[in-house]
């Protein structure tokens, strides 16, 4: 029985706003609210709370046996309990169903797998405790930005203790090879690969709405009929998505969302079994390895890491970025770290592109900046204050291994100061205690035992007793 997994994918950037070169140093808030509100607003009426409302009612109408994955960035998830918090509750409904899988990934959907490991994983760490605290699952599957994947990601992944990874069935690394099986990993063999299947993929999320391709109009019967008629031992078609392409690229008047409610009942009748991805792998074994010693990605025709690494400018501003990395993870600034997150997202890399190619048009449709050239200015000016603010804290003139010593020298210190004040602490209360218990003996009253009567006693009573009564006499 063949498989299909859907990954829908969410995120959002924090948009910058304009920022002058005379800013810097004046103004250290660098973000477009204005922006993101009303765009992620907009995209969660449009899209994502009607998509969200479409999968429940697949999973219900299928008894849920409709099932899929989901992939958010952290980014998006801060932007939505902000702006749209009612579509948090629906990402809790649908993790509620046991039908929904969420995947691993990078917190700001960052570019760090290629610049910094050691930030790479602490992205990964960051966002996989984001999505346990909200929606209770310990992502078990690996989706790196845009897919981004080589072999060194692969030991990266695999050491962060994930088996599964997805990445995209780039044809020009398989070759002959088909995309709908398992493979694993050259360099990490018990690191397993899901690979994306982008024509099928394509077909609805870039042709479904499009009257001059060859097989428009697309129906649901019609798509499922030609994952059908895949030869028998490709197993498993992964398609990829983004979450946004339902309602907004592909208004709710196309048909769309009509198409997809179909699509469990076609496959319920040609033997299809819609699931998600640690499923589908628990169910399978790796037909061969993969070796991919250059970075591959699912974004333009290249299918590389050009669109953010592609120019001068792009190779500049993530140099620059980077190159503080190691003292922003030093540092105990809670607002420093929080713009460091921001401006790791890979969106302002991406609006820097200056490829010439016809997939080149998509990059300029996306991004908020006239030119490639301003998208670089204005990443710039905000970097330039940014790094103001860590040479504030930690001066250049101080190398990072000094400065490291340094840190741990005074954390031990503020260490021993928090145990000493705790055992001065406990030492005063020792002392109020024992001051408590002697006042309380000294306002004890004392009780006087009773005399015992001795032989003189009585002696001296019997004298006493004579003397009065002689007394008495001699009165008489």
């Amino acid at each position: 029985m063949k498989s299909v997994c859907f990954y829908f994918k969410i995120h959002q950037p924090y948009r910058l706003k304009r920022y002058r070169f005379f800013d810097i140093g004046n103004d250290h808030y660098y973000y477009d609210d204005f922006a993101d509100d009303e765009i992620i607003t907009r995209v969660a009426q449009n899209s994502y709370i009607p998509m969200a409302d479409t999968l429940l009612d697949m999973i219900q109408q299928s008894n849920r046996e409709f099932k899929f994955a989901i992939s958010i960035s952290g980014t998006a998830i801060e932007q939505l309990q902000m702006y749209v918090p009612e579509y948090i509750d629906k990402l809790r409904q649908l993790s509620e169903t046991g039908c929904v899988e969420f995947l691993s990934g990078t917190y700001s959907h960052s570019l760090a797998s290629l610049e910094d490991p050691e930030e790479f994983m602490r992205e990964v760490k960051a966002h996989d405790d984001l999505i346990y605290r909200l929606f209770g699952q310990k992502p078990k599957v690996f989706a790196n930005t845009e897919l981004i994947y080589d072999d060194e990601i692969a030991m990266m992944v695999a050491s962060m203790g994930f088996k599964t990874t997805l990445t995209d069935g780039a044809k020009h690394i398989l070759g002959w090879k088909s995309p709908n099986y398992l493979y694993r990993a050259c360099t990490a063999p018990d690191l397993k690969l899901l690979l994306t299947n982008d024509k099928l993929a394509d077909d609805i999320s870039m042709n479904f709405n499009n009257p001059e391709w060859d097989e428009y109009p697309l129906t649901a019967d019609k798509y499922v009929n030609w994952i059908a008629s895949l030869p028998e031992e490709e197993q498993v078609v992964n398609l990829l998505m983004s979450m946004d392409t339902f309602g907004s690229f592909l208004p709710a008047g196309t048909g769309i969302f009509e198409f997809m409610k179909a699509l469990p009942m076609f496959g319920k009748e040609k033997g299809i079994q819609f699931t998600t991805p640690s499923e589908a792998v628990a169910k399978l074994k790796p037909v061969d390895e993969l070796s991919i010693p250059y970075p591959i990605s699912g974004i333009d025709e290249a299918r590389d890491v050009s669109a953010w690494k592609g120019n001068e400018l792009q190779r500049e501003a993530l140099r620059k970025l980077y190159a503080v990395a190691e003292r922003v993870s030093l540092c105990q600034d809670r607002r420093l770290k929080q713009d460091w997150e921001y401006l790791q997202s890979s969106d302002h890399f991406y609006y820097m592109s200056t490829k010439n190619m016809a997939d080149g048009a998509s990059h300029a449709a996306f991004s908020p900046y006239d030119s490639p050239f301003a998208a670089f200015t204005n990443y710039m000016n905000v970097l330039a204050d940014f790094l103001v603010r860590v040479e504030e804290q930690y001066p250049e003139s101080i190398d990072n291994e000094e400065l490291n010593s340094l840190l741990l020298t005074i954390r031990n210190q503020a260490d021993e100061i928090t145990s000493l004040k705790k055992e001065v602490t406990s030492f005063r209360t020792d002392m109020e205690n024992r001051e408590e218990n002697l006042i309380e003996v000294e306002e004890k009253p004392v009780k006087k035992a009773p005399a015992k009567k001795t032989a003189a006693n009585k002696a001296a009573v019997k004298k006493a007793t004579a003397g009065k009564s002689a007394v008495a006499k001699e009165k008489k």
